[in-house]
């Protein structure tokens, strides 16, 4: 009952920001911390008018995260088959990487938001899982060489302080995208450490200071508002947190880009449509990639919205960066 007063409190707190936002924007034209953005980008992904950008698109405010869930309720059961024909499989190895990069230890408290089908998370718990095993052969190796009072001092320490359990809580606002990831964890034997919850990016269903990281792959262009989804990260996230973001960006390369604009607008919506019977779906996909922000803009979004020490890495040539930032 607490939790849920909060999360209503909040709602009341944020609209009440957001027509104050609008009616700065609206007599100052740019904050003073949108250094080189425009104050729409600042405050909101829409327009002064209230509209905003579905692909090449422009709607209202309101339509866009419907017209968004269907996208998503419809590629749902071909999501991943469609993962691996578009990006040839290397999507898996940018997911490898954010896990390198984030490189978690046993007890972290995972949130991954619009993860609908849980490849971050199954692979955070087998990362984890893998550390612990490390760890246990570490200490088996040390306990050869050591003395009696060491081994009898060992065992006294672990029964003292049971260390804590990790956890990932997959967070996505499309039902459809959960149930595909719960069959396939049921089809792993992944039935410890991962919880599903239904919640919006942008209102998220959880008290403050909770994970010890949040991650969002692939997700977080179809957000409506990106600033609120980057001021709800900050807010779940305990200080010291890490804020991940994986996703299409501005390929660096002129050569690559005119190849990969190619291969986006001719082929993918044709795979779109052989594989998961669904042309328009893959067309807005390819088209709000092109929508979202590139390195550098993301990069300030990411500072204005509170983070420390934030940076990016490009990943294939700037077709995907991965972003990281702290709350302190």
């Amino acid at each position: 009952m607490a939790a849920s007063i909060r999360l209503l409190v909040r709602r009341v707190i944020r609209h009440s920001h957001r027509n104050i936002n609008v009616a700065v924007t609206g007599r100052l034209g740019r904050s003073s911390r949108c250094s080189g953005l425009s104050a729409c980008r600042c405050f909101s992904d829409g327009t002064a008018d209230g509209s905003t950008h579905f692909g090449f698109e422009t709607v209202p405010e309101a339509e866009k995260a419907k017209r968004v869930y269907k996208v998503f309720e419809s590629v749902a059961q071909k999501y991943d088959v469609m993962n691996d024909a578009m990006s040839l499989g290397v999507h898996r190895l940018w997911k490898d990487m954010l896990l390198h990069v984030m490189h978690p230890q046993p007890g972290a408290r995972l949130l991954d938001v619009a993860g609908g089908t849980g490849d971050i998370a199954f692979r955070f718990l087998d990362y984890i899982s893998s550390q612990q095993e490390r760890q246990r052969r570490r200490a088996a190796r040390s306990m050869q060489t050591a003395s009696w009072q060491e081994i009898s001092n060992s065992y006294s320490t672990e029964d003292e302080a049971e260390p804590q359990e990790s956890r990932a809580v997959v967070c996505d606002i499309n039902k459809e995208m959960l149930k595909v990831g719960k069959q396939k964890a049921e089809s792993m034997g992944i039935t410890t450490g991962l919880s599903w919850v239904a919640g919006d990016a942008e209102e998220l269903p959880f008290d403050d200071d909770q994970f010890d990281v949040y991650t969002i792959a692939f997700g977080i262009r179809n957000v409506t508002h990106i600033d609120q989804a980057l001021q709800e990260a900050l807010r779940v996230l305990k200080p010291g947190g890490r804020f991940m973001c994986l996703e299409f960006s501005k390929v660096t390369n002129p050569v690559l880009a005119r190849l990969y604009d190619a291969y986006s607008f001719q082929l993918i919506p044709v795979l779109g449509e052989v594989i998961a019977g669904d042309w328009k779906s893959y067309q807005y996909l390819v088209e709000s990639i092109r929508k979202f922000p590139d390195q550098e803009e993301f990069k300030g979004m990411i500072e204005d919205a509170g983070f420390y020490c934030v940076q990016y890495y490009n990943l294939t040539g700037g077709v995907v960066a991965l972003h990281s930032g702290f709350k302190l």
